[in-house]
């Protein structure tokens, strides 16, 4: 006998059933609170379907709050109280440091801040993960890069 998730998905739009399949199964609690998920490469071998089928279904359950993407640990069913997005990529976690050195004074206004090689080495982060951190506190309207002397803290915005 074929069992319910076992049957290949046909008809018109294939990624609301892999979501349906998957919802049943956190629901069930094959998938626990907590638990990862399988990878896409796993789904689109158990569903039969294309990556991006699969990643459109999850996007379906992640958008209605059932599961999460976690940093280093991919999908993970939401538990309750956890907030989304509560795992950090490692460049939010940089940006968030300098931000409360910036409003806590420890970072005056108009001093330099760490070049990008001191902010390597103290968060053994890449070059393209402190640019970006620092990416962000430019936009944020908290820093300001003079080229050829580096980045330095902008009076705060009201």
């Amino acid at each position: 006998m074929i069992s319910e998730t076992s049957r290949w998905l046909t008809g018109g739009l294939v990624y609301p059933q892999i979501a349906d399949r998957l919802r049943e199964k956190i629901t069930s609690g094959e998938y626990p609170a907590g638990g990862a998920l399988p990878s896409e490469a796993a789904l689109v071998a158990e569903f039969h379907v294309a990556r991006t089928t699969v990643r459109r279904g999850l996007a379906m359950l992640e958008s209605e709050g059932l599961i999460v993407t976690m940093p280093g640990k991919g999908r993970v069913v939401k538990e309750e109280g956890h907030q989304v997005g509560a795992a950090e990529y490692r460049y939010q976690v940089i940006a968030k440091d300098l931000r409360t050195q910036i409003r806590g004074g420890v970072l005056a206004v108009g001093a330099a801040l760490p070049s990008e090689n001191a902010l390597r080495r103290q968060y053994a982060a890449s070059r393209n993960t402190v640019r970006h951190a620092l990416g962000e506190l430019e936009r944020e309207g908290l820093i300001v890069t003079a080229h050829g002397k580096g980045r330095f803290v902008r009076p705060l915005p009201d």
